[in-house]
């Protein structure tokens, strides 16, 4: 009887751990043709040695584009910024509009702050000559209810263009002490 009790227990317990197992989605492992974009708009070689003075000039230019630094490691070459701004649409706001004089009510989100965070990691080129710097730029908006509206990547070709041509400057800047 006591053997019985405990196969039961045994095969209830096996059953309640395996329903909770969760399994990968078949998306999660396919490969995004964007990725490889994404990498290479993200990423940029500086023929450098130090990697401390790569990580101090994107440090100012990310203070010098309203970024406050949230986190700073240079020892593994990460730094993480991020800055407040309203995001309020003239767009969002003028369907509002439409919809409360057509309809005589307001039930859209409006949206109304955004964070934008900047992501920065170093490393060592392959061959040993500079070091690759990848950013990548997100942004979190809240609604005027401080709902989360969207979560998204920037990968717009201005932003991280006018980063990479403001931190080569700085680079050269660093590297000249001026």
């Amino acid at each position: 009887m006591l053997n019985k009790k405990l196969i039961c227990g045994a095969l209830a317990g096996i059953l309640l751990i395996s329903g909770c197992a969760t399994t990968i989605p078949p998306e999660a492992l396919k490969f995004n043709p964007d990725t490889l974009a994404n990498r290479q708009l993200q990423a940029r070689k500086f023929d450098t040695k130090n990697e401390k003075e790569l990580l101090s000039a994107a440090a100012a230019v990310l203070q010098d584009l309203g970024f406050n630094l949230d986190e700073s490691a240079p020892g593994i070459g990460v730094l993480v910024g991020s800055k407040k701004r309203d995001a309020r649409d003239s767009g969002q706001i003028a369907g509002q509009i439409m919809l409360g004089l057509l309809f005589g009510a307001s039930a859209m989100s409006i949206d109304s702050e955004q964070l934008i965070r900047a992501s920065l990691i170093t490393k060592p080129a392959e061959n040993g000559n500079g070091y690759i710097l990848r950013v990548t730029f997100q942004r979190v908006v809240w609604n005027q209810n401080k709902q989360v509206s969207k979560i998204e990547a920037i990968n717009d070709i201005e932003t991280y263009k006018g980063f990479f041509d403001k931190l080569s400057k700085s680079v050269f800047l660093e590297a000249q002490n001026i």
